[in-house]
């Protein structure tokens, strides 16, 4: 197996992780602090992967999608993208989610 199929499938598998530790983190019984922190340090892994993987492999033809991110502007933009993506999420859910279960406490 190549560094690129490792490190592809280690950014998939923390992203996957990402996903369910933040679906985990409410339910019934209720929010789960750290699971939701873990959710996001699993995100900014998978981020960090995948600028590793675009500073290391775009514009050499191992694969299309990585090829775009050709240039450090560019490659910065995966983590532009990454700390939005969690900013945007941390304010929905403090917004929108947290209101719910603080009024369920009551």
């Amino acid at each position: 197996m190549t560094a690129f199929n490792s490190l592809a499938i280690l950014a998939l598998v923390f992203f996957l992780a990402h996903v369910v530790l933040l679906f985990t983190s409410f339910g019934k019984n209720g929010y789960q602090k750290t699971r939701y922190l873990y959710s996001h340090i699993t995100l900014w892994i998978c981020g960090g992967l995948l600028f590793l993987l675009a500073s290391l492999y775009a514009g050499k033809q191992v694969s299309g999608i990585l090829d775009v991110f050709d240039t450090p502007g560019k490659q910065l933009m995966i983590i532009g993208v990454v700390l939005l993506l969690s900013l945007t999420a941390h304010t929905i859910v403090r917004y929108l989610v947290m209101p719910k279960y603080n009024v369920d406490k009551r």
